[in-house]
Parts: C-alpha cells; structure tokens; sequence
C-alpha cells in the first residue's frame, strides 16, 4: 500500500534539508524546479522511461525502489537538460523486473525538486515478460483540445479504471502551427492540466499523432513542418522509438505479456487525401508498410493492435481525412492479413469526435472481420457530423453525448482469449454495452459481426441496404 503522505514527510525531511536544495535558491536562474511532469512512457519488463521538463539546464536524476520508504534505492545516470531539448528529459529505469511495482522521486541538481518533495514516491508497474499470459487493461483515447476543454474531467476516469498503459491516438494537442514554439507550448500547456497529473505520473504513455499535433488540420506529406512537429513530438513523448533510422515517423512496436501493439504514423507519409485513389496512393508510405507487414509476420501474440489515428472505416467517404481516403492500401495490408494467415488483429483509432464500434466485414473475402474501436473526443464537446457517416457496419451507436475514453480488457489466459471493448464517459458509466471480441472470431473463414451487433443497429442497416432512411424512424433508447 502507497505510503501516506505525512508519513513520507516525516522520514524525508533530513533529506529535503541538504545544502543543496539551499544552494538552488542561489543559482543564477533562481529556483530549480520540474515545471512538466514526471510521466511515465515506455515500460518493459526489466526497464522503464520517464518523461520531464525541467526550468534550465540543469542535471537531473530518479531515484527508485520496491519500497515506497525509498529504501535500498537506486539512481539512474544524471541527464543535463539542453535548451534546444526545450529542456526536456527522459530518464531511463534499469534492472527492474517484471510485473512488478515500483516508486520512484525526481531529483534536480542533485536534490529532490522542490516542488514535487513534498508528495510520496510516485509507482508504477512494470510489463510482465513478454508473451505471459495473463489480463491487460489498455484505454485510449484522442483528440484533447485544451483551448475548448482546460479541465478535461475525463482524467479522473481513466485514473479510477487503473489501465496498465494508457495510448494517446493523435490530435494529443491542437497546435495547428508553423513555427516549433507554439508546439512546445501547445504542450506545456496540455501536460500541465491538474487533472491528469495522476494519470501521467504512474500510468505509461504511449503516444501518434493525428494533423494537430503533426502541423495543421489535414495536413500530409507536403506539411512544411513535419520535421518541425516531429522534433517537438520526440521532445514531449518517450516512446521506446520513433521510426526507423532510413524511414523517419513516430510509429513502433510495443509487446505488453501476450498483447502486440503496432503503432502507426499516418501523417508523415501521407499523400493528400483528394488525391485519386489507386495502387500509387499511400498513407503509410513504402516503408512503414514494409515495416509493418514483417512486424505482423513474425508476431505471436493472440491479439494484435493496429493504432492510427485515422478511423480504418469506409465512414467519412472517398477523398475524407481517414482511410475511407486510402481504400486501395488499406485492402490490399487486410489482404495480406488474410493471405499470410495473420490471426488476431484488431484496429484501434481516433479523430472522429464521437466514440464508435464499427466492423469492417472481411470474411466476405474469405478473411475475418475487422473491428474498428475508436474513442474520441478525451477533451471537448463531440461532434454530430457522424449522423450523415455509413461505416460498413456499425455495431453500436456511437457514443455522442460526452467526451470519452476507451478501454480494452484483455483476457489471454483463457482458452479462447477474449478482448472487450467498453467506452466510458465523463462520468465513469459504461456508455454502450461492451463489445466482445475473442480470439477465436479473428480466424480466416470467421463471420463474427452478426453476433456482435447490437439490434437496433442490425434494423438500421438491413433498412439501410434496402435503400431506406438508415435513422429515420428508429429512437435509440
């Protein structure tokens, strides 16, 4: 159990009284201090990074342990914070093991911060080896818009769910600038927010991004400053990669126990979206689709996720910013799923400011069904454009009425591994019924959507196919 705060003060305070900290009132920038963070990024099973931004150039050092009294700890190497890092930081946590929990404090110039000195040891969980089987929880969410939302009451939710990794799905700031400084203050700004402290401080973060936090809205591989959002992007997020060294982007790989998360950049290399679709028209770019494909090859895991901010659906239509833009590419990356006998993928997405559970039916081409899980807006009002929007199938009713995020409980010690989908409001209630996925519905030959869908979406669509009005006269209740 997490020692109390009193506590911690009580047996902290000799170390808080070092000279140092007396020292730091003398130096020439004046107080020495965290100014964003600490946050949590990458865990694996026997390390861990941590985000900071620090007020100059200074050195800077987490201690850690098992005990939440410090006791037995270690420091990681001091790392001096650069200015034209934004005098950001990210320590590195080794030799930890797996699924196990951990404390760690921040220390500047060689002394806890003063600011966070008075809080207890933040923890943190790392990764269980990869492949174990066991549960993972996963929420996600995009679309955080300060400038609308600088509360953002979504926060407290995601906190109570205790995720074991929380995916940040593009559009994490609306920067929608030329120039690298409205970035970094874009996000200043959003990491400052009170209420998420608690979620970035002991829940890794990993993060892509969408057009507004890669340069302005829509904006493709012919942005004039997709280096420039892509420097402030390394800068903030401490992912465990960021592309390939030939092929520059934000997307990886991550493994958490028998989950694989393959996470993808659909700005950097994006044609423009009016373009005429066909075999030349790319958003991922030669490649991440080389990339990507062998990562999927040779993973083993009973689920795998495939995150972009874009929505994977036919939705928005031809020429839209999503894939419904990219149909020719992304059929022919399904195709190789089918063809390659790939089992167990899901989509993850973000961007269309509603919370959706859409299905993508494949096995009509002798593949399985694909189900695109997208949770969006985390901070501002959502929108109501999706009412005119036909996804292949839409298994629930769109989750219109708050901001929301998702989460994925994923079962894979079972038999039959299972993933559900819940999306939870504002509010920490249960929007839509959950939608159940298991292992073995993502096989070749595997027709799972009609068992999934949710009845009164089942009557909109068979009406809709029979070229009636797909809401009109149906209330959802």
């Amino acid at each position: 159990m997490p020692i109390s705060k009193r506590s911690f003060l009580k047996l902290s305070s000799a170390a808080l009284a070092t000279p140092s900290i007396a020292a730091q009132a003398q130096n020439p920038i004046g107080k020495l201090r965290v100014m964003q963070g600490p946050m949590m990024g990458a865990v694996s099973p026997d390390s861990a990074l941590i985000w900071l931004r620090v007020s100059g150039p200074l050195a800077v050092e987490a201690e850690y342990s098992t005990s939440p009294l410090m006791s037995d700890a270690r420091r990681t190497a001091a790392i001096t914070a650069k200015p034209e890092d934004d005098h950001t930081v990210r320590l590195r946590l080794t030799g930890l093991e797996p699924d196990t929990r951990y404390y760690y404090r921040i220390y500047v110039e060689g002394a806890p911060d003063d600011y966070l000195g008075d809080s207890p040891p933040f923890p943190f969980k790392t990764a269980p080896n990869t492949g174990a089987r066991g549960t993972v929880r996963i929420a996600f969410g995009s679309c955080a818009r300060l400038q609308e939302d600088p509360v953002q009451t979504i926060w407290p939710v995601v906190h109570r769910a205790e995720p074991d990794v929380f995916l940040w799905l593009g559009d994490n700031i609306y920067a929608d600038s030329l120039t690298l400084d409205i970035f970094q203050e874009e996000y200043r700004r959003q990491r400052s927010v009170a209420l998420l402290q608690p979620v970035i401080r002991s829940i890794p973060q990993l993060a892509v991004w969408d057009d507004h936090d890669y340069g302005l809205n829509n904006h493709d591989r012919t942005s004039p400053v997709k280096d420039i959002g892509l420097a402030a992007f390394k800068q903030y997020w401490a992912n465990p990669a960021y592309g390939l060294p030939q092929t520059p982007g934000v997307f990886f790989t991550y493994s958490y126990g028998a989950v694989d998360l393959f996470m993808l950049d659909g700005r950097y290399y994006r044609a423009p979206n009016a373009d005429p679709d066909g075999p030349d028209k790319t958003m991922l770019g030669d490649g991440q689709l080389a990339w990507l494909k062998d990562e999927l090859k040779a993973s083993r895991a009973p689920f795998k996720l495939l995150v972009c901010g874009s929505g994977w659906s036919k939705a928005k239509g031809p020429s839209a910013d999503a894939w419904s833009a990219f149909l020719t590419e992304r059929d022919a990356l399904f195709s190789y799923i089918r063809d390659e006998q790939i089992e167990g993928v899901v989509l993850l997405s973000g961007d269309t400011h509603v919370a959706e559970a859409n299905c993508i039916p494949f096995s009509e081409q002798g593949g399985y069904d694909l189900y695109d899980l997208t949770s969006s807006p985390l901070a501002q009002t959502p929108g109501d454009d999706w009412q005119e929007r036909r996804p292949e199938i839409r298994i629930r009713n769109p989750v219109f009425e708050s901001a929301n995020a998702g989460l994925l409980h994923i079962d894979t010690a079972a038999e039959d591994p299972s993933l559900t989908y819940v999306v939870l409001d504002t509010n920490g209630r249960v929007a839509r019924t959950p939608v159940v996925i298991a292992a073995s519905d993502l096989k070749n030959g595997v027709t799972s959507w009609p068992d999934k869908i949710d009845p009164t979406e089942r009557e909109r669509l068979e009406r809709y196919r029979a070229g009636g009005p797909y809401y009109f006269p149906i209330e959802y209740p």
